[in-house]
């Protein structure tokens, strides 16, 4: 498995499971402003230090790999994953800043646009992982 298919791998299986339990625990539980801002908090910084860990662990094992340069498939698979999701992204934060607004307000809002992000990435790192997958070359 390449490298950066691993760095995908890790990014989305993190993200599903932090921002997965993030949206679990707001729709579950009752939370004041500042207790929600609180648990984003706990979430984002769990998820950092696990991916900074695990990144630094899968770059020792991987050597050389983990420092090589990205080649033309590297960067056009990386090009294409990134335009699918800037798609995703623009169409959620224009919900977010075009319809929400008239519909609703505070934190929906807010969770709203934080479901558009994760959305995003996780769309880019799955085409990235099946684009290795595929042995797609641009």
């Amino acid at each position: 498995m390449a490298w950066r298919e691993k760095m995908a791998w890790l990014t989305l299986v993190l993200m599903v499971l932090t921002y997965g339990l993030y949206f679990y625990l707001v729709a579950m539980t009752p939370r004041t402003s500042l207790q929600q801002l609180w648990l984003f908090g706990e979430v984002s910084l769990g998820q950092a230090l696990i991916m900074a860990v695990a990144s630094a662990v899968l770059a020792i094992r991987a050597g050389a790999e983990a420092r090589r340069r990205p080649d033309e498939r590297d960067l056009a698979i990386s090009r294409r994953s990134t335009r699918l999701a800037y798609f995703v992204l623009m169409t959620g934060l224009i919900v977010v800043g075009v319809v929400l607004p008239l519909l609703d307000q505070g934190w929906h809002i807010v969770h709203a646009a934080l479901l558009a992000f994760v959305l995003a990435e996780v769309l880019r790192h799955a085409v990235i992982i099946i684009s290795y997958r595929q042995g797609w070359h641009g």
